[in-house]
């Protein structure tokens, strides 16, 4: 019978990484992500309060924005295109980007289409933007969403 002598055999390094403990631990992270989730998107009602305070008074010379119910715009009184509005508003504000443009849209104008309006404002630099509502009028509630009072006058 032959013995094979392991003393002569060189020793090599294994050159695998084990990689189950890692699975292990990224098993349990994920079973903690999924358990703390849900607690994370609690929705928590809340009942604002209103204020008696008075709206600050608006400026001697506002600068209007108006979107209107077919989606067309109005800079003061006069009708702009969605394509001139920025040079509209640069003769307007003598290209004063500290002006705060005084937005108003109509009731039934799209989600959509007000964020399209306040990225051009954006985008032009125009970054002081109030959104206008009448006065004392609260918004009625609807899908579970407590009442916003207005920050302006028309």
């Amino acid at each position: 019978m032959r013995r094979l002598r392991h003393a002569d055999e060189i020793p090599q390094e294994i050159g695998e990484i084990n990689v189950t403990p890692f699975i292990d631990v990224m098993l349990v992270l994920l079973v903690i992500f999924m358990v703390t989730a849900p607690l994370t998107t609690v929705n928590v009602p809340v009942d604002l309060p209103s204020s008696t305070e008075q709206p600050a008074p608006p400026p001697d010379h506002p600068v209007f924005l108006t979107i209107k119910a077919d989606h067309t715009l109005s800079l003061n009184d006069k009708d702009i295109t969605g394509t001139n509005l920025i040079t509209a508003l640069k003769s307007t504000t003598k290209d004063n980007k500290d002006e705060r443009i005084f937005l108003r849209a109509d009731k039934i104008v799209d989600y959509g289409t007000l964020m399209k309006v306040m990225n051009q404002l954006r985008q032009a630099g125009y970054l002081k933007v109030a959104l206008v509502t009448l006065q004392g009028e609260e918004v009625p509630e609807q899908a579970g969403l407590s009442p916003v009072m207005g920050t302006g006058t028309p």
